[in-house]
């Protein structure tokens, strides 16, 4: 493999996923790195009496402090830097100074960082102080379900194995599994192709080869599967505003197995 970025035609002739180098390979998990030391830090920091908006401040802080730059502010026109989506929050909350964790509350905590032309993307599920049983076992559930999915990122497996995985473990334990919203390719560019929904679809989906890199990201509730968006067009809530957990690692695939490169490997 040469050193530029290739891309790889699968049998749906789709020229669109990239081919990550060694090298690259490398400077994602420099960015991954970051991104789990923002989250490492952000759990240090989760109890009652904190805003929303004081964890995206110490997020922004902590990734600029290493040199690199927050993936999501302004992507898309999102006006933070941190996703913190509490309790019915699915995904995208937006943070405020307005939004108090309480005793009892669960708080996602999804992170972007961009460094050197590529981007790191992790996630997090993290209760504050005393978790009813039901909503303890769901973040259980989904962050196992993320662990069954990576165990899937293998050569020459198909994008549905990790998607099998994640749904029959989640629905396996009685939680339902949001369809909407889907983990991504992700390498110069936040989102690429492949998706990677959490659920299998009728039609085949492309096989892991070297050098793809994946964000496998299960987005579990505890009710219903369906959610809806709010009014802000960015804050994803559970219809029927049960809980919802949401963890993610960013995961090269190699000849040897799943690399994850937002894996806590050392203090920055």
């Amino acid at each position: 493999m040469d050193d530029t970025e290739a891309t790889v035609v699968n049998e749906h002739n789709d020229r669109s996923i990239t081919i990550k180098t060694a090298d690259e390979i490398a400077i994602m998990h420099r960015a991954n790195q970051i991104v789990s030391g923002v989250l490492a830090l952000l759990e240090s920091e989760i109890r009652e009496g904190v805003s929303t908006l004081e964890l995206d401040k110490i997020a922004e802080t902590f990734c600029r402090d290493h040199h690199a730059l927050p993936a999501f502010k302004g992507y898309k026109g999102y006006p933070a830097s941190l996703c913190a989506s509490v309790n019915e929050e699915v995904v995208h909350g937006i943070p405020s100074h307005k939004k108090i964790l309480r005793n009892g509350d669960i708080i996602s905590l999804d992170f972007g960082a961009l460094l050197d032309g590529f981007y790191g993307d992790a996630a997090i599920t993290v209760g504050v102080g005393d978790v009813d049983p039901k909503t303890s076992l769901l973040l259980q559930v989904t962050h196992t379900s993320l662990l069954k999915g990576i165990e899937q990122v293998m050569v020459g497996n198909r994008i549905s194995d990790i998607s099998r995985a994640i749904q029959s473990y989640a629905e396996g334990k009685g939680f339902s599994v949001v369809r909407q919203f889907v983990g991504h390719g992700i390498g110069a560019r936040l989102h690429e192709p492949p998706e990677v929904p959490n659920y299998v679809q009728r039609q085949a989906s492309p096989r892991m080869i070297e050098g793809m890199v994946l964000a496998i990201e299960p987005m579990i509730n505890l009710g219903a599967a369906k959610v809806k968006i709010l009014h802000d067009q960015w804050t994803v809530v559970t219809a029927d505003r049960k809980p919802s957990a949401h963890f993610e690692h960013s995961v090269a695939v190699t000849c040897s197995g799943p690399l994850i490169l937002s894996e806590r490997a050392s203090l920055l």
